[in-house]
């Protein structure tokens, strides 16, 4: 695929004739894979990944890496297994990271640059330029680093020159205050590098809403998996010691829980029954409240062939669980009522496209911080579920949908916006209105290299 993830490519949604009845197998979370892939990076030795996504995300990140002069090492028998090995010299300067339509990229790799040896130039897909950058570079520049924009300020293209010296001499960690509101990853991204720092760092929001809490438990998670410590104690203040970092030298991506959502979502709207399997018990993926979501909208859910307990769900995992997740319907879909998914904003497209066929309204909120996704993806649904002859309206911090029978929707040429999770939207709603026809289908590259191909599959039993 080009650098760009524009093209012009048709693809006809398949309409589901028959309840579904498939087994389907998830690439790795590309969530993890970056950040696994950055910590490697920050490490002292090389580090060994099994399970890793590769999709274009993925490709960018290992790209980015390579220019601060991170080298790889490909198993020749199996791609998604990949050795990281940590420059002995540090990070290069002088150089220039393209970073695509991936937010990760984009948010993660800037931070790196406080430790390279020279300046370093960042750009990307033409989309990119409207994707907010502002608040981790502002936490760039109060650590000491230039940043010098070459269009609209906050935005790519821009230029880091790190600090002439690192650390406030005062043997404190030093102090760091952003408005993460846009994005979770802006904290991310500089939780990732805090140890690195000569005496840590405390990092505060100055924002009143945070999204997306389980990706930033997830850097924590990763971060002191990797031999660091960061404490959050209160909600929006973390504290980051200073570590030498080192992964394990051999560590496992789990599967993509968010890029379940989709198919897990098709056992609802064509019925019948999809399985998962190697769904990890615990997770820290925003993913894993599918069960929660899923279970609302009416769906019988099995874990390791246990009833799914929403009550009590920490004890809903047998002893003998064996990473099965099965989600089955009668295709009789309940709406939401007002539903709060701040935590898990990046499957709002797909729970938006069950709540399509639901047989009472669905008032999704919290989300008004994914105005500033790869699209503005509020807009993007509302425009896209009326369309169709649904019923959308897109609200201040969130999007309301309210039935409509399914005999009075009809098909259209749907776009995606370059946006993968509007891509597989669309490949849901084409599930049960025929003649459902998605642009540049070929956007799911981003997080799912063969999307149409594992769609078809599980359309086929398989």
């Amino acid at each position: 695929m080009s650098m760009s993830e524009q093209n012009t490519t048709i693809w006809k949604a398949p309409v589901a004739t028959a309840p579904i009845d498939a087994t389907v197998t998830i690439p790795g979370s590309k969530s993890l894979s970056n950040r696994f892939l950055i910590l490697a990076a920050l490490s002292r030795k090389p580090v060994r990944i099994e399970g890793l996504l590769r999709s274009r995300d993925t490709e960018l990140m290992m790209g980015a890496l390579k220019a601060l002069g991170v080298a790889f090492q490909e198993d020749a028998t199996e791609p998604t297994t990949v050795t990281v090995i940590p420059p002995a010299e540090g990070f290069t300067g002088n150089t220039e990271v393209f970073c695509g339509l991936a937010g990760t990229v984009m948010r993660f790799v800037p931070p790196l640059t406080l430790f390279a040896k020279g300046p370093v130039r960042f750009d990307g897909d033409e989309q990119a330029y409207a994707r907010p950058m502002g608040p981790v570079l502002e936490g760039m520049r109060q650590l000491g680093a230039r940043i010098e924009f070459e269009g609209e300020e906050g935005h790519l293209p821009f230029t880091v020159t790190p600090p002439v010296q690192l650390g406030n001499l005062k043997g404190k960690p030093q102090k760091v205050r952003i408005d993460s509101s846009a994005s979770s990853q802006f904290i991310s991204g500089l939780l990732l590098i805090g140890s690195r720092l000569p005496d840590g760092l405390i990092l505060e929001h100055t924002g009143v809403q945070l999204p997306s809490m389980p990706h930033i438990r997830m850097t924590m998670e990763d971060v002191d998996a990797a031999g660091g410590h960061i404490e959050m104690p209160q909600r929006g203040r973390w504290i980051v010691d200073h570590a030498e970092l080192q992964m394990a030298a051999h560590v496992v991506v789990e599967p993509d829980l968010s890029n379940a959502a989709p198919f897990l979502g098709a056992a609802l709207i064509a019925s019948g029954s999809v399985r998962i399997p190697n769904w990890p018990a615990h997770t820290t993926q925003p993913g894993g409240f599918l069960p929660h979501i899923l279970h609302r909208f009416g769906a019988s859910i099995t874990l390791g062939g246990e009833p799914f307990n929403e009550v009590n769900d920490c004890e809903c995992f047998p002893d003998d669980y064996n990473g099965i997740l099965e989600v089955s319907s009668d295709g009789v879909i309940e709406g939401l009522g007002e539903c709060d998914l701040s935590a898990i904003g990046e499957i709002t497209p797909s729970i938006a496209a069950i709540a399509v066929f639901a047989n009472a309204p669905s008032v999704l909120v919290g989300i008004g911080h994914l105005r500033g996704h790869e699209t503005n993806r509020l807009e993007a649904l509302a425009t896209e579920i009326n369309r169709v002859g649904s019923d959308a309206q897109e609200e201040a911090e969130g999007l309301s949908i309210a039935p409509v029978a399914r005999d009075l929707m009809h098909g259209a040429v749907m776009e995606t916006y370059a946006d993968h999770r509007m891509a597989t939207f669309a490949a849901m709603l084409g599930l049960a209105i025929d003649g459902i026809e998605v642009t540049n289908v070929e956007t799911t590259r981003k997080t799912i290299p063969d999307f149409v191909g594992m769609w078809n599959g599980m359309l086929r039993g398989k």
